[in-house]
């Protein structure tokens, strides 16, 4: 994607963007996300803009911005930075944002994929692992979904629940993310339709197996507890710590007996699904053997009573019942860590009007996430504590509250201003409430609001014609 412009350019835009980029990135989000780094990564996807004041780089801060705000509006996004130009640069420019929503439309979803990527990378490189399964990388595969704008092409692309009559449902987007556990940062992710062929978690998450490395742990439910997954995953050397999904017969009784509730079964080689391949299916081992654990809840409050853990660490020595038991637990981060990027950052409900911008702000919504997992990380480091010991909400409002004011910090005083960006973040710490028991329901009451029958032009239509 090249865009080059002939002509002079204004000398108040290039004035304003040389500030732009001399000033904006190096307090806070030059520390998390170097200008080096989105510099080669403009380079390796070819990203050439015009030459004015939407330059890719600040139209990338601009968006990352605006995912991180209350107010995720384009207006909001370019009152911003007119509000930043008017104190720190001088001059103004258009309060349309016209200009960039264009601009924002031009950064391609691989450039956003590969900065995602490489933070979360770049992040799990520098957390240690936990003290779990002598100390191996665990990773979590988790799978969730998100709406968007009623539109045409939204609907095309991802449409409705067929539960929801035509005009009065949104567009759903199904997401398979892969978490790490020890940083909570999303390393990866697919995205596909919520309904159709080849569109559930397990075929969403066959398209992130090339993001797991030998020696890896992937710790998932019972939805990815099947032979299929099993086996690719042996392929690469990673080992599974899984729910059992309830289709297969436990009997403890059978097997190799490891201890009480503990046992070694052989599964074998179900018929060919549609999805795979011959020539991949006779590849696949005739059976495989799998260790089953039954985990009791002593805890009072908790909803399971009993349930089974299914892996492929078969060493009950190396590998404990309890340590498997304890393993499965933690798996609660993951759901904890998309409720952060779901709720807290306000990815429940996208905002972009096409299916390509979508996606686009997905990949931003990760980015910055990953980002604020590095902000946390740091300033664990520097308080002696684990990043998850640090509050994520009260990450992400510090980190706003200070990008506002660190916009017009002198040289000076950048480092010294983020240093007490990083004080700031390990001041607020979350309870450690392991057993932590509370009722899913909640005491304030909604307020009443009627719901929409038939579509919203035909009920515009029967209000204006007195019905």
């Amino acid at each position: 994607m090249r865009h080059h412009t002939h002509g002079r350019v204004h000398p108040q835009i290039r004035r304003t963007r040389r500030q732009l980029l001399e000033a904006n990135p190096e307090v806070c989000w030059g520390r998390l996300l170097p200008q080096k780094a989105v510099t080669e990564a403009l380079a390796r996807h070819g990203v050439v803009f015009r030459k004015r004041l939407y330059t890719p780089m600040v139209t990338l801060w601009m968006f990352l911005c605006q995912v991180l705000s209350p107010d995720q509006s384009c207006r909001a996004a370019v009152s911003r930075l007119l509000a930043w130009i008017s104190l720190a640069a001088g001059g103004a420019c258009s309060f349309r944002t016209g200009a960039y929503c264009k601009a924002r439309g031009k950064l391609p979803e691989p450039l956003l994929r590969d900065l995602a990527r490489t933070s979360a990378q770049k992040l799990q490189a520098k957390v240690p692992a936990l003290a779990l399964l002598g100390g191996r990388p665990i990773k979590i595969a988790d799978g969730t979904t998100v709406s968007m704008p009623d539109t045409k092409a939204n609907q095309k692309a991802y449409p409705q629940s067929r539960q929801q009559e035509p005009g009065l449902g949104f567009p759903i987007m199904r997401i398979v993310g892969l978490l790490c556990l020890a940083s909570g940062a999303w390393l990866d992710l697919a995205m596909g339709s919520y309904r159709g062929q080849r569109t559930g978690e397990t075929a969403l998450l066959r398209q992130l197996l090339s993001g797991l490395r030998g020696g890896d742990v992937l710790l998932a439910d019972a939805y990815f507890a099947n032979y299929w997954m099993v086996a690719l995953l042996g392929a690469q050397r990673v080992d599974l710590v899984s729910h059992h999904d309830g289709k297969r017969r436990i009997d403890f009784c059978a097997g190799q007996r490891l201890g009480r509730g503990d046992h070694i079964v052989v599964w074998d080689l179900p018929p060919r699904p549609y999805w795979m391949s011959r020539r991949q299916y006779r590849r696949l081992p005739k059976t495989l053997r799998i260790r089953e654990v039954k985990v009791t809840v002593t805890q009072r409050g908790f909803r399971s009573r009993q349930f089974v853990v299914v892996t492929t660490l078969l060493d009950p020595q190396a590998y404990p019942a309890a340590e498997l038991a304890a393993v499965y637990r933690v798996r609660w981060n993951a759901e904890l860590d998309i409720r952060t990027i779901k709720h807290t950052m306000q990815m429940d409900v996208l905002r972009c009007q096409s299916p390509d911008m979508v996606r686009k702000e997905v990949w931003m919504h990760v980015l910055a996430y990953n980002l604020i997992r590095t902000l946390m990380a740091q300033a664990a480091a520097q308080a002696g504590i684990p990043p998850r010991e640090i509050s994520f909400t009260g990450t992400l409002q510090a980190l706003v509250s200070f990008a506002g004011a660190a916009w017009a910090c002198p040289s000076r005083r950048r480092a010294a201003c983020y240093r007490s960006i990083l004080q700031a973040v390990a001041v607020h710490r979350v309870g450690d409430r392991p057993d932590r028991i509370e009722p899913r329901a909640v005491k304030r009451r909604p307020k009443e609001q009627d719901l929409l029958t038939v579509p919203r032009a035909q009920a515009r239509a029967l209000l204006i014609a007195g019905r």
